[in-house]
């Protein structure tokens, strides 16, 4: 192992964005603003989906968009955001983990 091998730095991980509560169109808004400035800062975002209640149409379209560009990973989605998901087959497209750790470590 060479000195700068034990000095290279790995690279920083994704910022987590952990959204709570109900997103449709009225809501949606501030979590859009939050993902724009985590994808200007670095390369791709972790969105904790743990804690959403409600997710419509619009909120896919986000997700899906965000996912086009940049490394979108979903942690540990509810049980609503597993059903959209499942309901239009975006989780066969989507990077989906069971937990937030699994999402940071890949």
């Amino acid at each position: 192992m060479t000195l700068s091998d034990r000095f290279r730095s790995r690279p920083a991980p994704p910022p987590v964005l952990a959204p709570q509560g109900e997103f449709d169109l009225n809501t949606l808004a501030p979590l859009e603003a939050e993902i724009e400035v985590a994808i200007t800062q670095r390369c791709g975002v972790v969105l904790d989906a743990s804690n959403i209640t409600f997710a419509d149409s619009t909120f896919l379209r986000l997700v899906l968009a965000t996912h086009h560009r940049t490394d979108l990973r979903i942690a540990a989605p509810s049980p609503a955001v597993s059903r959209l998901f499942h309901i239009v087959g975006a989780n066969t497209v989507l990077r989906l983990f069971p937990t937030l750790e699994d999402a940071l470590a890949h």
